[in-house]
């Protein structure tokens, strides 16, 4: 998902070109899905980051979704009606992510899905405990408590075929770390 405006980051670049590392987020984020095992990668563009199309574009190993625009929940609906299910969602603000993290996402949605006396796949919600966001110094902008412990969506999911979902919660600083804000970029750069 790479097609959002980035309005919190206030930088003078589009949102999944911001550099961490002299690297842009995005082009950190399609090399961490291109060395896992996710068969096949695809950029969720809109047009309000025409500059993050153009650089998918040039990329060999990223297909676009083109979306129209309309906030991440319209534009990732979108998304999923051009793919088959089960997919894996990444926001393309997650700079620390790498092939190691990608796996254990999907190894732990595998391990759901081997639960399910039917086989069918649930869909996988990726949470960090609020509190290791805050430990890092990451922003928190949304959290919600579950069982007693507060908890932040890492923009990390896996979407099935069906309606059933389940929780993965890691203490992964990989997936902790969204970049939405100059100090969050700060972060990151001193993580990586």
């Amino acid at each position: 998902m790479c097609g959002g405006r980035g309005t919190r980051l206030d930088a003078p670049t589009e949102k999944p070109l911001f550099e961490v590392g002299g690297r842009p987020m995005v082009a950190r984020v399609a090399d961490a899905l291109a060395e896992s095992r996710v068969e096949s990668v695809r950029a969720v563009v809109s047009p309000h980051a025409p500059e993050t199309r153009k650089f998918a574009d040039g990329r060999d190993d990223l297909a676009t979704v083109e979306t129209p625009g309309e906030g991440y929940v319209a534009d990732l609906q979108v998304a999923l009606e051009a793919v088959e299910p089960p997919v894996l969602t990444v926001a393309a603000d997650l700079p620390l992510l790498d092939a190691d993290a990608v796996n254990a996402v999907l190894d732990a949605s595998d391990t759901e899905t081997d639960r399910r006396d039917d086989g069918g796949r649930p869909s996988t919600t990726v949470c960090v405990p609020a509190q290791l966001k805050r430990a890092l110094g990451a922003s928190l902008d949304t959290a919600f408590e579950r069982d007693g412990r507060e908890l932040a969506p890492t923009g990390v999911n896996v979407v099935a075929e069906t309606e059933r979902e389940t929780m993965y919660e890691t203490y992964d600083a990989r997936l902790a770390v969204n970049v939405n804000r100059l100090a969050d970029a700060d972060l990151a750069e001193g993580l990586l």
